[in-house]
């Protein structure tokens, strides 16, 4: 092995060590705090805050500008880009607020909710908050401080979420919620300040922004796409009062718990994927080694991941947040379906970016953000369900959409692409199925949910061990080693 492949696989496996197990953390922090609001809460609670979600995703992109993978992706960052960046972005942040604060009746004459003006204005304050943490965020990710990055978000989280339990406690409903958000931002923005050395300077050039943007600006108008898919969902759902308050509640709870899901795997990979792909774009064949070796990792993961959690979804449910959201269980036991192939989706994208695609990355978003959004509102009259089974197909159809970009850029050949993520489908699926009948004689949910979960990870780890998976083999070396070097 050559030195400059171990060095990077050293880094890459370390990116990923920390990425996940700070992610995990953070999912279990994510899963304790909303367990505990969902109990004092309910779906009308939620609404509103799920109604917002959208007007949120466009600022946040709006504000990041797609600066951060500029700069991750730019072979040598000075001072005056980072700080060209940050005064950018504390500008366009204060743009963006005073926009959405005028524009606050307009969004609760939409949503037929009058309470959204007083609630949009005080939730997006979290805008302002995040502009100032962009260009240290840049930083960190740049200079791959991923565990830096991780305790940050871990100590948002707990602050965060501490804070937003206590004001539910005491009545403040979405209110507490919203809190919950703002504080989350300030806190980590606080973090990467502590963390990264770089500091802004009054005297500013503009100048660098000229060719970050011609970079950033094709992932700008992606993010925002992005974004829009992900949330036009609750956007639909409750405009003009077609769906009711709560049953946005139940969505916005359902992809919620997916999300956590998901983001677990997702996090971890796009913590290590854009700067470590970005420096083999010049080595085809090694890219394409590095990018098949992540793909397998992620689907060893993420698979029985989600497709576990979409098994027990509804004890879950019932479990941890009482029947009042079982409505949302059953949202949750699709979504899943497609969240266990989000971070495959997240690493085709990435290279896409590390090799400077950004206009078919902006294109394909673009049009699959349209499609969605076409097909959403028509199947609007025929029913939630409908409109999730519909939304959560189309998302899995356009992952062969993201292949077939990455395979004319690397020649990563379809025959390939279903080598590396189908083994652990097929057997994750197999997996739950045959967990499920094990488990089908017991009616108790507080029995059948730990029994579901420890039978589906034993046969999970046995048929791995069976079949002898490269990729535990893998993992079990480097725990082993890292552990052997710890005690020297």
């Amino acid at each position: 092995m050559r030195k400059e492949d171990g060095n990077l696989k050293n880094a890459t496996a370390k990116g990923f060590l920390w990425g996940g197990m700070s992610n995990a953390v953070c999912q279990l922090l994510n899963l304790f705090f909303g367990i505990y609001l969902a109990n004092i809460l309910g779906p009308n609670d939620y609404g509103p805050i799920g109604m917002l979600a959208i007007f949120s995703a466009i600022a946040g992109s709006l504000q990041e500008s797609g600066f951060v993978a500029a700069l991750a992706n730019r072979k040598e960052v000075n001072h005056d880009d980072y700080n060209a960046v940050f005064w950018f972005n504390v500008i366009v942040s204060l743009l963006l607020y005073a926009g959405l604060y005028m524009a606050a009746p307009l969004i609760a004459d939409y949503f037929r909710e009058p309470v959204l003006v007083e609630l949009s204005r005080y939730s997006f304050i979290g805008f302002v908050v995040a502009g100032f943490g962009i260009a240290p965020s840049a930083y960190l990710f740049r200079e791959l401080k991923v565990k830096q990055k991780s305790i940050a978000l871990m100590l948002s989280i707990i602050v965060s979420g501490g804070v937003g339990v206590i004001m539910a406690m005491n009545g403040y409903s979405y209110w507490g919620i919203a809190t919950q958000g703002i504080l989350y931002v300030l806190v980590r923005s606080v973090c990467y300040w502590c963390f990264s050395p770089w500091r802004p300077t009054w005297r500013v050039n503009f100048a660098p922004l000229r060719y970050l943007f011609t970079f950033s600006y094709r992932l700008l108008v992606t993010n925002l796409f992005l974004r829009i898919n992900c949330n036009v969902f609750s956007f639909i759902l409750g405009g003009n009062g077609y769906y009711t308050r709560a049953d946005v509640g139940n969505y916005t709870k359902a992809n919620e718990w997916n999300n956590m899901g998901s983001e677990t795997v997702n996090g971890m990979v796009n913590s290590v994927a854009q700067p470590v792909l970005a420096r083999v774009a010049d080595d085809n064949e090694r890219q394409l080694r590095v990018l098949r070796k992540m793909i397998r990792f992620t689907a060893f993961i993420a698979f029985p991941m989600l497709l576990g959690l979409s098994l027990v979804s509804r004890e879950l449910i019932l479990v941890t947040i009482t029947d009042k959201w079982l409505e949302s269980a059953r949202m949750l036991q699709i979504l899943c379906l497609w969240g266990a192939f989000i971070p495959i989706q997240s690493l085709m994208t990435n290279l896409l970016i590390s090799r400077g695609r950004s206009r078919t990355y902006m294109w394909s978003t673009m049009a699959q953000g349209v499609l969605l959004t076409l097909m959403l509102f028509v199947l609007r009259p025929y029913g939630i369900s409908n409109m999730i089974i519909s939304y959560a197909a189309l998302n899995l159809v356009w992952l062969f959409v993201w292949h077939h970009f990455v395979g004319r850029e690397i020649k990563f050949t379809l025959p390939m692409f279903l080598r590396d993520i189908i083994p652990y489908f097929v057997l994750s699926a197999a997996v739950m199925y045959a967990t499920a009948l094990l488990t089908a004689g017991v009616t108790n949910i507080y029995i059948l949910l730990p029994l579901r979960i420890a039978v589906a990870a034993t046969i999970y780890l046995l048929a791995l061990l069976l079949f002898r998976s490269p990729e535990l083999r893998e993992l079990a070396d480097y725990l082993i080693s890292r552990k052997t070097k710890s005690g020297e």
